[in-house]
């Protein structure tokens, strides 16, 4: 029996879609189908094109071909862009000049008002809470050049978490940062994943998302080659290596 409530539409909803870079396509024909509230391991080779698949999704890189919709809108009609939280993989967070960490996660809320008005109590609140989710609040007031890489790299997901996005995507969050703060971070997306949010994770490997990821892609040379759960995978890694093994006989 009907409740009369729709399903909300897919995060992510793409059919023979191509993205690149100049005119170039890195990515083609990818179908895919993304949940609210699922989080996904993007995995794949140096030059797989896994981050152009990821970041095609925010804009930053080309839509060449195929439909695209993002949170139920056709991407290039997307205005608001703040439903959307990415964490880049490389950064410089304060650019050469000082500034705290609150500062640095306040920026995050910039496209959020008009540029004439000055920041207000909801934004100092919207930024404390977003430290308190990646376990940073007692570090607000520090100049971000004396954390660590692990805690640089928790600052980045609270600029992208404190607008309130619908969706969150993360390029390579655990790579470059030492076994402790990969642990820590790992514990962060697993409180993000248990609030409901929808994430999309480029990885090279799942090893400090055990746990958190529910479903995993792998692109290669361009292509979507595999799509299923964690456990999937490994079935999937497996054979392949069988089938390596066979051929090297």
């Amino acid at each position: 029996m009907s409740t009369g409530v729709s399903a909300p539409p897919p995060v992510v909803d793409l059919h023979r879609a191509s993205f690149g870079h100049q005119g170039r396509p890195v990515v083609t024909d990818v179908d895919l189908t993304i949940a609210p509230g699922q989080v996904v391991a993007v995995l794949g080779p140096n030059g797989s094109g896994k981050t152009t698949l990821v970041t095609g999704l925010l804009g930053l890189s080309d839509h060449l071909g195929g439909t695209v919709e993002v949170l139920g809108t056709p991407l290039a009609r997307l205005r608001d862009r703040t439903r959307i939280g990415y964490v880049p993989q490389r950064h410089t967070l304060s650019g050469g000049v000082r500034a705290t960490v609150a500062e640095i996660v306040a920026t995050g809320l910039l496209a959020t008002r008009p540029w004439w008005r000055p920041a207000g109590q909801g934004d100092r609140e919207a930024v404390r809470r977003a430290l308190e989710t990646v376990g940073l609040a007692d570090r607000a007031r520090f100049d971000v050049d004396t954390l660590s890489g692990g805690q640089q790299r928790r600052v980045l997901i609270a600029r992208a978490l404190v607008a309130g996005p619908e969706v969150l995507v993360m390029d390579e969050p655990t790579a470059g940062v030492d076994e402790a703060s990969q642990v820590v971070l790992a514990g962060v997306l697993r409180r993000l994943a248990t609030s409901g949010t929808t994430m999309l994770v480029v990885t090279h490997e799942l090893g400090a998302l055990r746990g958190t990821v529910d479903r995993v892609l792998a692109v290669d040379a361009g292509h979507l080659s595999f799509d299923g759960t964690p456990q999937e995978y490994a079935v999937h890694q497996a054979e392949r290596a069988r089938a390596a093994g066979r051929e090297d006989a």
